[in-house]
């Protein structure tokens, strides 16, 4: 088993963080075992979780996005075939599928610290080793980790104004900043 530097950016789960997850998610975040990466109001934006849920389920996502503004912008990206763009180059490039091959490995390595889940022992997420399947996976190992771990969670987030190299909040709640359609017909 690889020993790996702590996850950067890593804080414990206070019973605040569950319910703003919640209402981030619209339902409880399961086997959570630490927020892995926080937005900058101090939300959580990626959370550690296990890779065998409280049900006995396994989960072999374990770094969880779950930052409504950033989650959005990631979606946007993935509607324009981005994923098949960033698959092909794979293909074509030996020192990008290299790198991103070691962050699959990084990412077992990095879920097996907090756990085993047989049935997923061998699978990471967004489509490591060999393709890009969701990008929200790939953002969420890169945020936790840190740039240079993830070559195409860093590409993509880079694409993303704001993101990096610190994750600014655009999730507060204040008033002046939000727009309401409605009050333009008042």
């Amino acid at each position: 088993m690889t020993t790996l530097a702590p996850l950067p950016f890593e804080t414990p789960a206070a019973p605040h963080d569950l319910e703003v997850m919640r209402d981030q998610l619209g339902r409880d975040m399961r086997g959570v075992v630490s927020i892995a990466r926080r937005c900058g109001c101090g939300r959580p934006a990626v959370v550690r979780t296990a890779p065998r849920l409280e049900d006995g389920t396994p989960f072999p996502t374990s770094l969880y996005l779950t930052l409504p503004w950033l989650t959005l912008e990631l979606s946007r990206l993935e509607a324009t075939g981005l994923m098949a763009e960033l698959t092909e180059r794979l293909g074509e490039d030996a020192e990008l599928a290299a790198a991103y091959r070691a962050a699959h490995e990084r990412y077992l390595a990095r879920r097996d610290e907090v756990g085993q889940a047989e049935e997923v022992a061998h699978v990471s997420a967004g489509g490591m080793p060999t393709r890009v399947k969701c990008l929200h996976a790939l953002a969420g190992q890169s945020l936790s980790e840190g740039e240079g771990v993830n070559p195409v969670g860093d590409e993509v987030l880079a694409m993303i104004d704001g993101a990096v190299p610190e994750l600014v909040c655009r999730c507060r709640e204040d008033p002046q900043d939000r727009h309401d359609p409605q009050e333009e017909t008042r």
